[in-house]
């Protein structure tokens, strides 16, 4: 067992702090992994807003990489030492969906329950009262353990933030773009919010091949991050209507719309942004009692479509290795994506920082 600090949250109204938590030793195919960097990201704040209401206490952060120290008997894909990004979605291997290929829509992981595959958390406080890792991983903390479902090797060439902005966010974005959409080269796209899931559609639009890539955001932060990235134009919706900005700029509309916010102010504008038999891809993820209006009829006589795309309609063992394959080969800049590197008391600091809507990531740096 390790005793260890970590980011906390109790939930309603409490406030995040850093307090002490044990892990027990990793058994069958459980990997123990100590953390090197872990991403400030979104659905952290979501958390702490009650739009994903915890429940009971939990150690926050998902998006992470880290040395494994210990692994169970039965675990063949990691050694003792290797750099592992980790996925914060678990798919269990057998169901229907993970036998097709399709694990992003596994039916029995566990990871929205913020336990293993048994249902179990290997965590407790020091306190020896209940305590789970958010999404499975809770990367916020020194040490986490996780399944080996949950982590994928990668080069000790690859800096730990880039490696853990991997796990969540960039293949998120980027797996929207060539896993839901299966966007062509010299075709046209808008992303609606640029945070760091909106840069990486850029990314992967900009890797794709995208003839036009429209940014919109309200923050000239994160416009002129979406420029860096790849962004072709942007629009400010505070300044001008950004449908009306979009098609004076593609009169017929775009290819692709997508949403990075998943708000019911945003989402209704994207079908009125793309062409005929286009299509709008919600990437960012709204509260989950949320409902918007559709005009089905338009939807019917243009063949206009609307995608649902969770984690990028990914799977981990599999696009992970591409997206280091990608960087190491100099065709996906990361680091560009990155800002400052704070420390692990500075990790709440850094979620609520978010609200601001800066441009660069944060990431959570150990032993600074």
């Amino acid at each position: 067992m390790k005793q260890f600090k970590a980011l906390m949250f109790e939930g309603g109204t409490s406030e995040p702090y850093i307090g002490d938590a044990v892990v027990r030793e990793p058994k069958g195919t459980e990997v123990l992994v100590r953390l090197l960097a872990a991403g400030i990201c979104h659905s952290d704040l979501h958390v702490l807003h009650g739009d994903n209401p915890a429940t009971e206490r939990i150690v926050l952060g998902h998006e992470g990489a880290g040395i494994v120290e210990a692994i169970g008997p039965d675990v063949t894909a990691v050694g003792l030492g290797d750099q592992v990004v980790m996925s914060w979605w678990a798919p269990c291997g057998i169901c229907a969906n993970c036998k097709n290929a399709r694990e992003w829509l596994c039916q029995d992981t566990k990871a929205l329950q913020n336990t293993l595959p048994d249902g179990t958390s290997p965590l407790v406080g020091a306190d020896g009262e209940s305590l789970k890792p958010f999404l499975g991983v809770g990367a916020y903390a020194e040490y986490t353990l996780v399944p080996q479902a949950a982590v994928v090797k990668v080069p000790h060439s690859v800096p730990s933030s880039v490696a853990a902005l991997i796990g969540c966010s960039v293949t998120t974005g980027i797996g929207a773009v060539l896993n839901t959409a299966e966007f062509r080269a010299g075709q046209t796209a808008v992303v609606v919010g640029c945070g760091g899931v909106g840069q990486s559609v850029i990314m992967g639009l900009k890797l794709a091949g995208a003839a036009e890539i429209i940014a919109v955001d309200l923050s000239e932060d994160r416009l002129d991050q979406a420029r860096l990235v790849g962004a072709t134009h942007v629009v400010n919706p505070g300044a001008v209507d950004s449908v009306e900005a979009v098609l004076a700029r593609v009169p017929n509309g775009v290819d692709f719309a997508f949403d990075a916010i998943g708000r019911p102010q945003t989402i209704p504008t994207l079908l009125p942004m793309v062409r005929s038999g286009g299509a709008g891809v919600v990437v960012g993820l709204p509260p989950r009692e949320e409902e918007i209006g559709i005009k089905v009829w338009e939807m019917v006589v243009t063949g206009k479509r609307l995608l649902g795309c969770y984690y990028g309609s990914s799977r981990p063992q599999v696009d992970f290795p591409k997206m280091i394959d990608l960087y190491l080969a100099g065709m996906l800049d990361i680091e560009s994506l990155i800002g400052e590197e704070v420390p692990l008391e500075q990790a709440a600091a850094g979620v609520k920082g978010l609200e601001r809507a800066i441009g660069k990531r944060k990431i959570v740096r150990f032993g600074i």
